[in-house]
């Protein structure tokens, strides 16, 4: 199997794994969702599957995983202060930056 075959091949499989996640609650559910336990989690469905995979990448994204700590600690913080997303990416990367120069 050559590469263009092996792509085409994952591409395929992708798509239809996104399609059929998008398409089943429209299946299932055809009525109005009024159970709240089932709103809150497909509310937050994106919330923790975008955590899970940005996540590992913030914790492996540097040398060190005490200068990438760092930077999300810091990210953390400031985001719990209601800071910009700007100020949030450019202070997690400078202190991210600062660690890794001292370590």
């Amino acid at each position: 199997m050559n590469k263009l075959q092996y792509f085409l091949i994952a591409l395929f499989v992708m798509a239809g794994i996104t399609y059929l996640v998008r398409m089943l609650p429209f299946v299932l559910f055809r009525k109005k969702i009024k159970n709240n336990f089932l709103k809150s989690f497909f509310y937050y469905i994106p919330y923790a599957v975008l955590a899970a995979m940005t996540l590992p990448a913030i914790l492996y994204s540097t040398n060190s995983i005490y200068s990438a700590a760092a930077g999300l600690i810091v990210a953390l913080l400031l985001a719990f202060f209601e800071r910009s997303l700007l100020t949030v990416a450019v202070g997690s990367c400078i202190i991210s930056f600062i660690i890794q120069i001292i370590l």
